[in-house]
């Protein structure tokens, strides 16, 4: 392992190599390369879903190609160096689980485990309970963690019901806004909808993830289902198939 590791930082040197490395990877930043990284982190999420074991291989791969690009990057600027990185995490994944490396044995509490990160946010600066939620995060995930923040400093509703009057309310709003008025009222309605979900105990951004699956497989089986003329139905035509869908799933389920 230690020696394809090795293989690879030295054709990222190579690559990144000012006289005689790639045109395209020497032109790179942090910022450019940046898209790349959440990319490959999505396909490694796609693989999985998917449960394709060889493709996950190549995407963990890309992945890992990423962080390889982000600290030679950094080692040419004097910042750190990839084996940095490495004792960074293995030292961070140490300190979270004392029960693990240290003397505290026993299981690990997830209250626990919120403490010692929340530690380590202090130790780097953080001032406020939102500190360290990273802005480029999808926005539902990102609401779902700013979130689940303030719940720990007891900024939350006690049950279902005040998220879901919440929701109601926020829907009212967003069916009386006007002009600019309307987006930010489509923000809090989605936020609201969000902590709802959140109350339940259920993930959002898989919950969505899941829905969006389902949707896509109902719409392509209604397009099977009419034949390649879908587009052509009126909307009552195109429900009618829909409901058949419905239909054929709960029948084989």
């Amino acid at each position: 392992m230690s020696e394809q590791l090795d293989r690879l930082l030295r054709i990222m040197a190579r690559l990144r190599d000012p006289a005689t490395g790639c045109e395209w990877d020497t032109a790179q930043d942090f910022s450019t390369i940046a898209p790349y990284t959440i990319e490959e982190a999505y396909e490694v999420a796609d693989a999985i879903e998917r449960s394709d074991m060889e493709d996950l291989r190549g995407e963990l791969g890309d992945l890992l190609f990423q962080v390889v690009f982000h600290a030679r990057m950094a080692e040419e600027g004097g910042h750190f160096a990839f084996a940095d990185v490495a004792r960074t995490i293995s030292d961070k994944m140490e300190a979270r689980h004392p029960h693990i490396f240290g003397d505290e044995g026993g299981v690990m509490e997830e209250s626990r485990w919120e403490d010692l990160k929340a530690a380590e946010r202090e130790a780097s600066g953080a001032k406020g309970a939102l500190d360290g939620v990273a802005l480029s995060l999808p926005a539902l995930l990102r609401a779902q963690k700013l979130q689940k923040r303030a719940a720990r400093h007891g900024f939350d509703w006690p049950d279902h019901e005040g998220p879901r009057a919440k929701v109601l309310e926020e829907i009212e709003e967003l069916s009386e806004a006007r002009g600019d008025l309307i987006e930010e009222e489509a923000g809090d309605f989605l936020f609201a909808a969000v902590n709802l979900v959140r109350a339940y105990g259920i993930d959002a951004e898989g919950a969505l993830r899941a829905a969006n699956a389902k949707f896509e497989r109902r719409f392509r089986a209604m397009e099977e289902l009419a034949g390649g003329d879908f587009a052509t139905r009126d909307l009552e035509a195109q429900e009618e198939l829909w409901q058949e869908v419905k239909r054929r799933e709960k029948a084989t389920s």
